[in-house]
């Protein structure tokens, strides 16, 4: 006897496609959004917790020149330190890069845990850092900002923790990761640290989470009928109703 098999595959992805509709609005209004939390990474109050916020950018820049940002190209807060030239004063001492979530397990990230020690010449120092993303070498984008923070000479205990998940408006991709660091007091811009001074920030395979989702859960049916087949078309009719029913309880 011959038997005719037919699978069928029910798709339960609704959630899913709900969450790529959020992303493609995302990017129709040119928004880039994503989550930060930031303090130092050992606070004299170990019970302090960190300062979170949700910021949203303008649109990701892919092509262009990044060897000068938005800041230090003449928008800083305030004008006349336009120059990039940095303050021998001021240096970073290290910055290491941490990646998590990869729900869909592709290798790409959609979160980054950014640690660096920046140090002074003087004794004490109150500065911010900016920090920009830059999508296979192209121009920089902020992504986030510090509040501003104390710097004590060449100690190793005033190390800052960044740690931002990306939401929408990164496509999956590599990206480089630049620090930029300011003078509080006058917002003098006085160190950076880039892919050029450590691999650490080089090379990072990111994207946002609407685009680091699983894929869609299916559900496999396997029917076996003979001859004409009507015994299994009368199975399906009667899988089909029961699932109705099921998701109208």
């Amino acid at each position: 006897m011959n038997y005719l098999k037919r699978t069928i595959n029910i798709a339960l992805a609704l959630p899913l496609i709900m969450g790529a509709s959020h992303a493609v609005i995302a990017a129709d209004e040119g928004v880039r959004i994503s989550t930060t939390s930031q303090g130092l990474a050992s606070p004299a109050d170990t019970t302090a917790e960190r300062k979170s916020s949700r910021d949203e950018y303008g649109a990701l820049e892919t092509s262009g020149d990044r060897n000068t940002t938005a800041r230090t190209g003449g928008q800083q807060k305030t004008s006349g330190n336009e120059m990039r030239t940095p303050n021998t004063d001021f240096w970073f001492y290290t910055a290491d890069v941490e990646l998590f979530t990869d729900r869909d397990r592709d290798g790409y990230y959609a979160g980054i845990d950014l640690l660096f020690d920046a140090d002074t010449y003087y004794d004490v120092a109150e500065v911010y850092a900016v920090i920009y993303l830059s999508y296979e070498y192209g121009p920089w984008n902020e992504y986030a900002e510090t509040d501003n923070f104390t710097i004590f000479g060449a100690s190793s205990g005033d190390e800052y923790i960044v740690e931002t998940d990306l939401v929408a408006g990164y496509p999956t991709g590599h990206y480089d990761i630049l620090i930029e660091l300011y003078d509080a007091y006058d917002n003098a811009f006085v160190a950076e640290i880039g892919p050029e001074d450590t691999s650490e920030l080089s090379l990072l395979p990111l994207e946002d989470s609407t685009r680091d989702a699983p894929g869609p859960v299916t559900t496999q049916v396997v029917v076996s009928s003979g001859g004409g087949g009507s015994l299994g078309w009368f199975l399906l009719l009667g899988l089909a109703a029961a699932g109705a029913v099921s998701r109208k309880g």
